[in-house]
């Protein structure tokens, strides 16, 4: 399945479009890394843990939201939009995207 942020996809035609689809995902951050990103805050320095834990997060948005894409009939996504927001010591990372059928 093609998932892009972009409007179309350049060679192939939309031949029908099925309605906008979403994937969220809410996780924490277990109170070891918790701990590990204070001492980068603290200290300076990029956060591994946070950083990979963002990165899982974004993946699995990416395939719940292609997974009700291809329950509905459709072969790809466009106008993909990611969103990440804190929700007390929780982060959520929804996408969203138009659901189609390209030929």
């Amino acid at each position: 399945m093609i998932i892009t942020t972009t409007p179309h996809i350049e060679g192939k035609t939309i031949k029908q479009y099925h309605g906008i689809v979403f994937g969220e995902v809410i996780t924490g951050v277990n109170m070891f890394k918790d701990m590990a990103a204070g001492f980068r805050d603290i200290f300076g320095g990029r956060s591994s843990s946070y950083e990979d834990e963002l990165q899982q997060a974004r993946e699995e948005a990416l395939k719940e939201m292609q997974q009700r894409a291809s329950a509905l009939g459709a072969n790809a996504v466009v106008g993909v939009d990611i969103d990440y927001e804190v929700i007390g010591n929780m982060l959520m990372v929804s996408a969203s995207g138009t659901a189609v059928s390209i030929e």
